[in-house]
C-alpha cells in the first residue's frame, strides 16, 4: 500500500477544513495572536535572527508565529493544499517564510545542514514509518551546535486508545474523521505508526543529537481527544482518572 499517497490525500482534505475552523483560529492569528503554546515558547524562548526549520508544518500557523518572533523560517509538509494555504497566510500576514511541499524523509535526503533550530510538534511522529530516517532528517538539517525541539502527544495515551505502544513495521490502517469542530463527517483512510519514547530518543542519539531535556506532562494544550476536561490552568486533562495520565512529552537536544 502506498502510504504517502494515502496520507497525502487525507491531509489535503483535512487542510481544506482546518483553515476555516475555530480550532485553528486563523482570524485570530491574522489579528496578531500566536498559535504557539507556552510549552514550546518556554523551550525556545529566543529565536530572533535564527534560521528555523519546521518539519510537518501543516498550513503554517506555527511556522509564521515563529517568524513573528524574529526567526527566518522554512516549513515543510506533505500536503499541497496545506502549503498553498501557508503561502497565502504568509502574504496576508506580511511575514517572510519559505514553504516546501515534500515528504519529510525525502526532504532530509537533500537538505543542507544550515538551520539553527529544527522544530516539530503535536501529532507528527505517527506518520513516520521509520523513526531512524526521520531522525536522520533532523541531523541533516541542523548546523553543528544547532537545537532540535519536539513536543508530541504521549504514546501511552495511544495505548489506552487501542494502539500498540511498540513499533510495528506494517503500521495501523485506520478510518477516521478530522479532529476540528467543523468535521464534515467523512471518514478517510490513513496509515499510522507507533513509536515508543525510547525509540525516538535512541534514533536521535544515533545521529548525533545530544539530548538535553526529556519531559512528560499529564495535560494537552488542545481538546483534541475524547474524555478530556479543561483544568484551571488552561490545559486539558484526562477526566475521571484516579491517576495523572501522560498526554505530552518533549525532547530538546543539540547536534554534536
Amino acid at each position: 500500500m502506498d502510504y504517502l499517497t494515502l496520507n497525502k490525500e487525507a491531509w489535503n482534505k483535512r487542510a481544506a477544513l482546518h483553515v476555516s475552523s475555530t480550532f485553528y483560529d486563523v482570524n485570530g492569528f491574522l489579528s496578531g495572536k500566536t498559535s504557539l503554546n507556552k510549552i514550546e515558547l518556554n523551550a525556545l524562548n529566543d529565536v530572533q535572527g535564527k534560521r528555523l526549520l519546521h518539519l510537518q508544518c501543516h498550513f503554517g500557523l506555527d511556522t509564521l508565529s515563529w517568524a513573528r518572533l524574529g526567526a527566518e523560517v522554512t516549513g515543510v509538509d506533505l500536503s499541497e493544499t496545506a502549503i498553498e494555504h501557508a503561502n497565502s497566510l504568509a502574504k496576508q500576514s506580511e511575514l517572510a517564510a519559505t514553504f516546501i511541499c515534500r515528504d519529510v524523509i525525502e526532504f532530509g535526503r537533500t537538505v543542507n545542514a544550515e538551520y539553527d533550530i529544527v522544530f516539530t510538534s503535536y501529532g507528527v511522529l505517527c506518520w513516520m514509518p521509520d523513526i531512524n530516517l526521520w531522525a536522520q532528517t533532523v541531523a541533516n538539517s541542523l548546523k553543528e551546535g544547532g537545537t532540535f525541539y519536539l513536543c508530541e502527544f504521549h504514546p501511552y495515551f495511544d495505548l489506552l486508545s487501542g494502539f500498540s505502544y511498540f513499533h510495528q513495521a506494517d503500521g495501523d490502517v485506520i478510518k477516521e474523521g478530522t479532529y476540528t469542530e467543523n468535521c464534515d463527517g467523512e471518514l478517510t483512510e490513513l496509515i499510522t505508526w507507533s513509536h515508543p519514547i525510547s525509540d525516538v530518543v535512541n534514533a536521535l542519539i544515533k545521529v548525533g543529537i545530544q539530548i538535553t531535556e526529556l519531559n512528560e506532562y499529564p495535560y494537552s494544550p488542545y481538546n483534541c481527544f475524547d474524555g478530556l476536561e479543561l483544568g484551571d490552568d488552561g490545559f486539558y486533562y484526562v477526566a475521571d482518572s484516579k491517576q495523572e495520565i501522560p498526554l505530552l512529552f518533549e525532547i530538546k537536544g543539540v547536534k554534536c
